[in-house]
């Protein structure tokens, strides 16, 4: 059965490794007849959490921004794809402002089945941090998933992920969905 598919591609560059590999994974994800939408985080006006908490009360965000319709669509998906380039050890802070936004409404990103993203100009294990701060968010998500991790390593420049088997690994588990 087809599935709805949300890419959220954290990279500030188009076209970057990370969201390169993105690409990769829409193109699988399609051929299986698939649906998939792809968002570039960076292009959206999305505040920081303020810790407010008014969104306990209301279970909405009291920021007017792009972070409302982002977390509508994540809740209607069936599949999240979180991608991000490996800044110090650790994902972008772009996903992570995204992630931190979803406080109002975590608990209904539910039984997701989620696939992790993460280029960076080190080797694999420098991207275990990546991983376990992607992981610690799945963990808060009541029936999360992960169903595929794809590590990009050695790839800093744009355009070093060409050639790189993370490319052939995001189009394989885009149609093994």
């Amino acid at each position: 059965m087809p599935k709805n598919v949300l890419v959220l591609s954290a990279s500030p560059r188009i076209g970057g490794n990370s969201d390169t590999l993105c690409d990769q994974f829409i193109k699988g994800a399609e051929a299986s007849g698939n649906t998939v939408e792809k968002i570039y985080v960076h292009n959206q006006a999305i505040g920081y959490c303020m810790a407010c908490y008014a969104c306990k009360a209301t279970g909405a965000c009291i920021q007017e921004d792009a972070m409302s319709a982002i977390l509508d669509k994540m809740v209607a998906a069936d599949v999240l794809v979180l991608a991000t380039p490996v800044y110090f050890y650790t994902m972008d802070g772009q996903l992570k402002t995204l992630i931190d936004r979803t406080l109002p409404r975590y608990t209904e990103i539910r039984n997701k089945e989620f696939y992790f993203i993460a280029t960076a100009a080190d080797g694999k294990a420098a991207m275990e941090r990546t991983m376990d701060g992607l992981r610690g968010f799945t963990d808060c998500l009541p029936g999360a998933k992960i169903r595929g991790l794809i590590y990009g390593a050695g790839a800093w420049q744009k355009g070093e992920i060409q050639g790189n088997k993370a490319m052939k690994e995001a189009l394989d588990k885009g149609m093994g969905m």
